[in-house]
């Protein structure tokens, strides 16, 4: 019989994220004992999921991997309180998609009788799950998962935390903890789906620097009106239920308004469109037509030489060679959201330094990117990169997301969390 769902009652957590390549890292801690690993903390996704077994894990065209094997890797065997999924259970329907609550167990083999009276306790069978490009095989694993409270001596132990334990991959090397909104979802489970959580996402100028991070902190003080923080309503996306949406109004571009299709300001009726907020996704992705005059717009107000080696070897669309003696002299940029929520970027958000300086000039890119014209799903991403030095707040209670630009690092030192 498949153990029944069991929200779990706590206090707010807060949890370390440090930058780490292309993301942004979280600590998980699963087992009995612990066992430590760093997962991609991902709001485009809901599975939690780890590597399982340090030397059988498998991740095809993953180039060379072999950096990401510190990142940790669980071991069922060594802990005293993991178990394997069942196929009746709630989890093994939602990740098999299955609209008949009966065909994971079918699967399993089990008789119909059986089935019918809740009698079959068979493991979950194996699932895939896709990312973009990446998938990802594994089982259904319960296990202890250990969090921390807003004060990180406090530590709470959840039973029965249900995450994929993967044994092979493509091009997906390091595991990674969902913060969608469905059943699977790390909030979900630790029962926060009424409240919400934030996060502040450090400058890429500190990724890879272990010592240094800042907190993702969930539960009610997460959520706690402020006056500096401007909310966008959430937009409803009956194709994507889980995952997180706002609507685009407009692109300020040094002062210069970029106006955005309707498909970027709303949901159709068909449940395409908006901008899907994805700490998972890199960088911010903007339709191609919309893209090209971003491009032409943002070309039109530098003056400094283009770096067209640097365009061709990176695939971004400007680069530049820019003075070394010169201070601000790059357009700025704003996203303007429903509510007339403005976001204003930081110029490292959008154009980074590829590279170091000659003592001249320094070429910079700017990485925005442009995705297909496509009427399926999301219209637009705005990415991790773009969220650097911005604190962003998911309020679930009044469904709605906040902005507030800051210095990341600060906050970390202020929680302790930069260990010099």
């Amino acid at each position: 019989m498949a153990r029944p769902l069991r929200p779990f009652s706590t206090t707010d957590l807060s949890e370390p994220v440090r930058g780490y390549r292309d993301g942004y890292l979280f600590s998980l801690s699963l087992g009995t004992p612990p066992q430590l690993m760093q997962v991609y903390m991902d709001t485009g996704s809901d599975l939690t999921w780890v590597p399982c077994g340090n030397l059988s894990f498998e991740c095809i065209n993953c180039k060379d991997n072999r950096g990401d094997r510190v990142m940790g890797s669980f071991s069922p065997s060594l802990s005293s309180s993991c178990s394997r999924d069942v196929c009746d259970s709630h989890f093994c329907v939602t990740i098999h998609s299955s609209d008949d609550s009966y065909d994971p167990c079918a699967m399993t083999g089990c008789f119909l009788g059986s089935i019918l009276r809740g009698m079959c306790s068979r493991p979950c069978p194996p699932f895939t799950y896709t990312y973009g490009d990446g998938i990802v095989l594994g089982t259904l694993t319960r296990d202890t998962l250990m969090v921390h409270g807003s004060d990180q001596s406090v530590t709470k132990d959840v039973p029965d935390f249900c995450f994929g334990c993967v044994a092979s991959t493509y091009m997906e090397p390091i595991g990674i903890v969902g913060f969608g909104k469905g059943a699977l979802s790390l909030p979900s489970q630790l029962g926060f789906l009424h409240k919400g959580f934030s996060h502040c996402f450090l400058s890429f100028k500190f990724s890879n620097k272990p010592n240094i991070s800042t907190p993702l902190i969930i539960g009610d003080s997460a959520i706690a009106s402020r006056e500096e923080v401007q909310f966008t309503p959430m937009l409803k996306c009956p194709m994507y239920p889980s995952f997180y949406y706002v609507g685009l109004e407009a692109i300020f571009i040094g002062g210069e308004i970029l106006e955005v299709p309707q498909i970027l300001r709303e949901i159709n009726s068909q449940g395409n469109g908006g901008m899907l907020v994805d700490s998972g996704t890199t960088y911010t992705h903007l339709p191609q037509a919309l893209f090209t005059k971003f491009l032409s717009v943002m070309g039109s107000k530098i003056t400094h030489p283009r770096s067209v080696e640097h365009e061709r070897k990176t695939g971004f669309g400007l680069c530049y060679q820019v003075p070394t003696a010169v201070t601000e002299s790059l357009p700025s940029l704003s996203f303007r959201f429903v509510n007339n929520v403005t976001l204003t970027l930081p110029e490292e958000n959008y154009f980074y330094a590829m590279a170091p300086s000659n003592g001249t000039y320094i070429v910079k890119c700017l990485l925005v990117q442009g995705m297909e014209d496509d009427s399926y799903g999301p219209a637009g991403v705005l990415g991790s990169f773009q969220q650097q030095n911005v604190e962003v707040v998911y309020d679930l209670s009044d469904e709605r997301i906040g902005f507030h630009a800051r210095d990341c690092a600060l906050l970390a030192i202020s929680h302790g969390l930069y260990k010099k």
